[in-house]
C-alpha cells in the first residue's frame, strides 16, 4: 500500500515540474530521499522515465485538435499549417534525440548527482531572470513565423536538459525567447517537443528494462502514470494562463532557491560528496 501512497504522491511533482520550467528532475530526487521504492534504484530510475508517458498524453489531450492535421473542420490551409508544425517539432527533436542515443548512459552515470542538478537549477535560473528582464520584442508570434533553421536551434538548445537539472522546457523556452518568438510561442513549443521526445525516453527506458516487471511493480508504474496525466493537465492550464500576465522570473528565483536546498540537503545528511 505504501508503494501506491509513493507512487501518487511522485506522480503529482512530475506533473506539476514537468511542465513548469523548474526541473522534474531536480524535485524527484529531491522527494527519492523521502519516498523510496522497495524494489531498488534501478526500479526507482525506470518509474520516473515512464511516468512522464502519462505528461505526454496530457499534450495531446489539450492540444488534440491544434496537432491533429487529419482534423474534418480544419480547411485544407489549416491541415496544412499543422504538418508544418509537426514538421518544425521532428526537425527541433533531432538533435537530442541523436545525442540522447549516444550518451544515455554515460550521462546519467556521471551527471546523474544533487550537486550537477543544484548547480543547473542555479545556472538557469539567473539566466530565465536575466532573460527576462530584457528589453526586447519578440519576433515570432505565431508557428507560422517560425523557420525551420529556428526550429532545430531550439532543438539543440533542448539538448541542454540532457543534463539533469536544466529542464527540458526551460532548456527550450530560453533558446526559443532568446531567438525572438514570444513567452506563448515558446512554451507551448516546448509542450510539443515535449511528445516525441520523452515518448522515445520512456519507450528507450523501457526497452532497456525488457518490460521486466511484477504485478505490483506494473500497478506501481500505472498509477504514477495516472496521477501524472491527471495533474499535467492542471499545470498546463495553468502555465499558459500564467504566461499571459506575467514573466518567467518567478520560475528562475525558485529555481535558485531549490538549487541551495538541494545542496543544503544532501550536504548535511553527508551525501553530498
Amino acid at each position: 500500500m505504501i508503494e501506491i501512497i509513493y507512487a501518487v504522491l511522485l506522480g503529482i511533482i512530475e506533473g506539476i515540474t514537468e511542465w513548469l520550467p523548474i526541473s522534474s528532475t531536480g524535485h524527484l530526487i529531491l522527494a527519492g530521499e523521502f519516498f523510496k521504492f522497495s524494489y531498488g534504484p534501478e526500479f526507482t530510475n525506470t518509474f520516473n522515465v515512464v511516468i512522464q508517458l502519462g505528461a505526454i498524453l496530457a499534450v495531446v489531450v489539450i492540444f488534440f485538435h491544434k496537432l491533429n492535421p487529419l482534423s474534418p473542420t480544419k480547411s485544407t490551409r489549416e491541415k496544412n499549417q499543422t504538418w508544418r508544425l509537426w514538421a518544425k517539432v521532428i526537425v527541433a527533436v533531432i538533435p537530442s534525440a541523436v545525442l540522447g542515443l549516444l550518451f544515455d548512459d554515460w550521462l546519467e552515470l556521471h551527471f546523474f548527482n544533487p550537486v550537477t542538478v543544484a548547480t543547473m537549477l542555479v545556472i538557469y535560473g539567473v539566466i530565465m531572470i536575466i532573460l527576462e528582464r530584457r528589453d526586447t520584442k519578440p519576433q515570432i508570434e505565431n508557428f507560422q513565423q517560425l523557420s525551420y533553421r529556428k526550429a532545430a536551434m531550439i532543438g539543440f538548445f533542448q539538448c541542454l536538459a540532457l543534463i539533469p537539472g536544466t529542464s527540458r522546457s526551460a532548456a527550450t523556452i530560453i533558446g526559443a525567447v532568446l531567438l525572438g518568438t514570444s513567452r506563448f510561442v515558446a512554451t507551448e513549443f516546448s509542450f510539443f517537443l515535449a511528445i516525441p521526445t520523452m515518448l522515445g525516453a520512456s519507450a528507450l527506458k523501457l526497452v532497456k528494462t525488457g518490460f521486466d516487471f511484477s504485478g505490483m511493480e506494473w500497478l506501481v508504474l500505472g498509477t504514477g502514470t495516472l496521477v501524472s496525466f491527471i495533474v499535467s493537465i492542471l499545470a498546463i492550464k495553468f502555465l499558459l494562463d500564467y504566461i499571459r500576465k506575467h514573466d518567467f522570473q518567478v520560475f528562475g528565483y525558485y529555481r535558485i532557491v531549490l538549487g541551495i536546498v538541494i545542496l543544503a540537503f544532501f550536504f548535511f545528511s553527508g551525501q553530498l560528496f
